[in-house]
């Protein structure tokens, strides 16, 4: 990867991916294309950023199928490494962000974003690009990430892309296809969570409790979903708000059957 990256000129994005590619990475790769004179995407399942209780051995792969997706895209370099290599005897280097990791996704998954922070920065070193592109998706990793950078001093632009959606608002995510055909309609629960959420905040309504105590009530009516965490937070710290008077950030976890979503939408 190294010797392929010297070879490269101009800039470089790049598109960090745990494969199993769906139109949000593509999306991804679009933007990286159109504003890079080279792309460069990774394909890693990252075993440290899984707990104990996560689906790691669950995660859907499909090296084949990603690489045919990517062909068309006009990916200079797909780098997929093998987990001896990204973790080989030994090693023992780990980053952690600091506060903005202990909240939402955080409290969920303890030792999550230390596996996330660390995998990414050892991805920055060995492709070095230019930017790095991330979906609005996973907010709170974009968050992380861009903190990571501006600590460590890393000269690379965090880019973040608006979360692609099905027709049905639902966030595209590599899990879904995990979901049965009941599951996939009781998904749209946390669009719909989401979407009363910029309503209530478009008749102005700024009581913050009052949205996320809305918000629990209309999940709590599909009778498929369990409830991880329902948040309006600060945009940029991940504070809980009580009252929404600055750039804020609705998002939520839920669990349906037996597989975990995430969803947010920044709210104004």
């Amino acid at each position: 990867m190294r010797a392929l990256r010297h070879q490269l000129s101009g800039t470089v994005g790049f598109v960090p991916t745990m494969g199993y590619l769906h139109e949000g990475h593509l999306a991804l790769v679009r933007e990286a294309r159109t504003a890079n004179s080279a792309v460069v995407a990774s394909i890693y399942v990252n075993p440290t950023q899984f707990g104990p209780g996560d689906d790691l051995a669950r995660y859907p792969r499909d090296l084949e199928r990603d690489l045919e997706l990517l062909q068309p895209e006009k990916v200079d370099i797909v780098f997929v490494p093998s987990e001896a290599e990204m973790y080989p005897p030994g090693f023992s280097s780990w980053i952690d962000v600091g506060s903005i990791t202990e909240t939402l996704e955080g409290a969920s998954r303890p030792g999550h974003f230390r596996g996330v922070a660390t995998i990414v920065a050892r991805l920055f070193n060995i492709v070095r690009p230019s930017r790095a592109y991330f979906g609005q998706k996973d907010a709170q990793q974009i968050l992380v990430i861009k903190r990571m950078v501006a600590d460590l001093n890393m000269d690379i632009e965090i880019v973040a892309v608006p979360t692609v959606r099905e027709s049905d608002g639902l966030a595209m995510s590599s899990r879904n296809v995990r979901l049965s055909p009941q599951e996939r309609r009781a998904a749209t629960v946390l669009f719909s969570a989401l979407t009363l959420t910029r309503e209530l905040r478009g008749d102005g309504e700024t009581d913050a409790d009052e949205i996320r105590r809305r918000m629990t009530q209309l999940i709590g009516k599909e009778p498929l979903a369990q409830i991880d965490y329902v948040s309006i937070a600060d945009a940029e710290s991940l504070e809980e708000l009580s009252r929404i008077d600055r750039p804020s950030l609705a998002s939520l976890a839920v669990t349906i059957g037996q597989t975990r979503l995430i969803d947010n939408m920044p709210l104004g």
